[in-house]
């Protein structure tokens, strides 16, 4: 809207100011009111000029030899010229190359009628240099744009699909990293745990020996066979193309089973929990914590513990306190360490430490997952 506005503004203040004509051959003379209206109607095609460029070139050619039969005008040649710029520069390539042809066609019919009407060869040089540059000047210097633009573009493309192939060996390096951890964790460390799982299994397949022994037996059979079952669902993720395809089995509804295990081991553990559905990422969370905790709690010499987990305030808070007032300095010092990063991966915090002559874990997680 501005482009057509400023262009009639233009031409208006030349027509006004009586700008010589390009060619002062005028067959039909008209009024200056009507070189104004010729102008408006060449200015109102500019609205088009950027969306559907050739339509508005071809409709602009009637106005333009209407403005030459009455006297070509600076204004109506500019406006035209400013339409032609827009079809080449716009235009489908087809138009572009069709208008390129003719701008050299109009070049050569220019020098042919110069060197005719031209009494000698330097009033044939001046006609040719006021004719030859209408058609060529707008058409060469939207032709050069247009190259750059599509070299721009072209080089765009190319960036893009230079990424595309990164990110497909960055993803294809990934799926081998975890096709080789798989193979490790399938090959060794489940063989390893199965092979605790059968033993155990065989020597509770014997009916001699106390009920304690029989019961340890039974809580690392059972471990040993949820830690398998947790290992085939990694092993299953890390061959999977889509983390999400599969979830770990390692859940909240599953601490009745994870207390049972740490009573077995001599812990007198009194758990509650009240929570809804949780999401995937903070339930597996939750349950490590608590696991990690129990475990921290019968690697210190721990006898009692309470496990409570509730929702409050769209969060979960877990909490575990045994009566270890100070845990002793045994094993790598990696448990605390595991559960708080457990706790930020998930946008939740953890604290730990004594607090009333026991000691106390304390993890705030979100319930809305990043």
């Amino acid at each position: 809207m501005w482009h057509a506005v400023i262009w009639f503004g233009f031409g208006s203040v030349l027509l006004a100011v009586d700008v010589p004509l390009v060619l002062d051959a005028a067959v039909l003379p008209a009024p200056h009111w009507a070189r104004l209206l010729v102008l408006a109607a060449l200015c109102a095609l500019h609205l088009a000029r950027d969306t559907h460029p050739v339509p508005a070139l071809i409709a602009g050619q009637p106005l333009l030899l209407l403005d030459a039969a009455m006297g070509l005008s600076l204004p109506a040649l500019l406006a035209a010229g400013d339409l032609l710029y827009s079809a080449v520069l716009n235009g489908p390539r087809r138009a572009s190359r069709v208008l390129l042809g003719a701008a050299f066609a109009c070049v050569a019919v220019a020098a042919a009628v110069s060197l005719t009407i031209g009494k000698d060869l330097r009033d044939s040089t001046l006609y040719f240099l006021t004719f030859a540059p209408i058609p060529m000047l707008p058409v060469w210097w939207a032709t050069n744009v247009r190259r750059q633009r599509e070299a721009a573009e072209a080089e765009r493309a190319r960036a893009d699909q230079l990424a595309h192939i990164v990110e497909l060996d960055r993803a294809a390096a990934v799926q081998r990293e975890r096709a080789a951890m798989a193979r490790d964790l399938h090959d060794v460390i489940a063989g390893h745990v199965s092979a605790v799982a059968i033993q155990s299994e065989a020597l509770l397949s014997r009916a001699d020996g106390d009920a304690t022994a029989r019961a340890v037996l039974r809580s690392v059979r059972e471990n040993s066979v949820a830690a398998l079952t947790e290992m085939r669902a990694m092993i299953g993720l890390l061959r999977s193309e889509s983390p999400d395809a599969l979830t770990a089995p390692a859940r909240l509804r599953d601490l009745a089973q994870l207390v049972g295990s740490a009573r077995a081991a001599g812990l007198d553990v009194a758990a509650s929990a009240e929570v809804g559905e949780l999401p995937a990422a903070v339930d597996l969370s939750a349950y490590r914590i608590v696991q990690e905790a129990l475990t921290n709690a019968v690697k210190h010499g721990g006898s009692r513990a309470e496990v409570n987990v509730r929702q409050a305030d769209g969060r979960l808070v877990v909490e575990v306190v045994n009566d270890v007032p100070t845990p002793r300095e045994r094993g790598d010092g990696t448990g605390l360490l595991s559960m708080t990063e457990r706790a930020a991966a998930v946008g939740g915090a953890l604290s730990a430490g004594p607090r009333g002559g026991r000691w106390h874990v304390r993890a705030d997680l979100p319930l809305e997952e990043s």
